[in-house]
């Protein structure tokens, strides 16, 4: 066996400051000499200054409001002329290249003509999208955003079966 390989622990006592000269942290306990850090009760935050105006009060803040809510994905009605099938929903939009992800809110805008008669199933459309897909002979159904696929199954699973649970019991 070498040194470096030995697997001893080391045993070190707690640090007791102000316990007397020899103990290395007498005396003082390392406050230095007076002053208001060597008094007993110092709760000084990290921003005085001393009772001079601190820098974190006198900085000009920024007022308002910054919403954390993420908007919808938008998509236009002539691009869904692009995509085929009898009914489009977020992961057809996806696969189309129309969306950045299927597992957040999409919103249809009225630009241009729709020419076919699909099912469009997504979380939003404006009234005129409505009026066009009718007019297309198409249909518009809201649906909820599909839910990101569980990486943990049991959890997942889990999830599921509180869901239908709850879903049961708003029922009753």
């Amino acid at each position: 066996m070498k040194y470096h390989e030995l697997q001893a622990t080391t045993n070190k006592d707690r640090k007791r400051k102000g316990r007397g000269i020899s103990a290395g942290q007498g005396k003082t306990a390392g406050r230095g000499t007076k002053g208001q850090g060597a008094r007993t009760g110092k709760k000084l935050g990290a921003t005085f200054m001393g009772g001079q105006g601190s820098l974190v009060q006198r900085v000009p803040k920024k007022r308002g409001f910054t919403s954390k809510r993420v908007p919808a994905q938008a998509i236009y009605l002539d691009q869904l002329n692009d995509v085929k099938g009898a009914s489009i929903d977020n992961m057809k939009l996806y696969e189309a290249g129309l969306i950045a992800t299927p597992y957040h809110s999409v919103k249809l805008i009225l630009r241009g003509e729709y020419k076919g008669k699909a099912t469009i199933k997504t979380q939003g459309a404006s009234q005129g999208v409505k009026d066009a897909l009718k007019a297309a002979g198409g249909a518009f159904a809201k649906t909820a955003v599909p839910t990101l696929p569980a990486s943990n199954k049991v959890r997942a699973d889990k999830k599921a079966e509180r869901a239908a649970k709850y879903a049961n019991n708003a029922k009753a």
